[in-house]
């Protein structure tokens, strides 16, 4: 026997051996297998889609109460609205109106103001001009924002919610003669307030406008 055909014996020897100890190791498959499929995700159930209108009005006020029926009565007219983008966008009203008004800059702010709210600032700011006031303001930010109260007429479709406010902001008026008459220029401080918003809810105009400050 030629040394070639030794070593051919030899080789196919050892592959016989290899493969009798993987079946042993691995198994065996018989028959037909379907190719494993990945594990789908869980599809979203009814119930929690409709759950989250109701999840949203209760993180920001106690279920059963006047607050969360009117907040869920609006929902119903207008499904979109929800609490919690609300209050952003309020937070973001409230600090862009009240720099405006602080440093007596409300053309731009106008539209978001009722026209009681407006005639009050412009009096404020006409006053302030008259007297020679100057205002120095720098807004910090917002530290809290929540819903202090909501209504809702189902007969006119208009929605009213008043936030609280917590905001920090240095600010000082200054007299005619540079005299500083209110605040503090070099000393941050908080202001808490109380702003309402009123919307006719499912109207083609998106804006709220502050009807009410306290």
């Amino acid at each position: 026997m030629s040394n070639s055909m030794l070593q051919i014996l030899v080789l196919a020897a050892i592959a016989v051996f290899l493969i009798l100890r993987l079946r042993n190791v691995l198994g065996t498959r018989e028959g037909f297998e379907p190719p494993r499929q990945p594990t789908p995700l869980s599809r979203p159930t009814l119930r929690t889609v409709t759950a989250e209108p109701e999840s949203d009005i209760l993180d920001h006020v106690e279920a059963g109460t006047p607050e969360a029926e009117a907040l869920a009565a609006m929902h119903r007219v207008e499904p979109q609205f929800a609490v919690g983008p609300f209050l952003s966008g309020a937070k973001q009203a409230y600090e862009m109106i009240l720099t405006g008004f602080e440093r007596g800059e409300i053309e731009e702010i106008r539209p978001f103001l009722s026209p009681a709210v407006a005639e009050a600032f412009d009096a404020v700011i006409a006053d302030r001009t008259a007297r020679g006031i100057t205002t120095q303001m720098q807004y910090l930010g917002t530290r809290e924002t929540a819903v202090q109260g909501a209504s809702f007429d189902p007969a006119t479709g208009v929605a009213t919610v008043s936030v609280r406010f917590v905001g920090e902001l240095i600010a000082a008026h200054r007299d005619a003669s540079g005299e500083v008459i209110e605040g503090d220029p070099k000393a941050a401080r908080k202001q808490r307030d109380i702003w309402t918003f009123e919307r006719r809810m499912g109207q083609d105009d998106p804006n709220w406008q502050l009807v009410a400050t306290a």
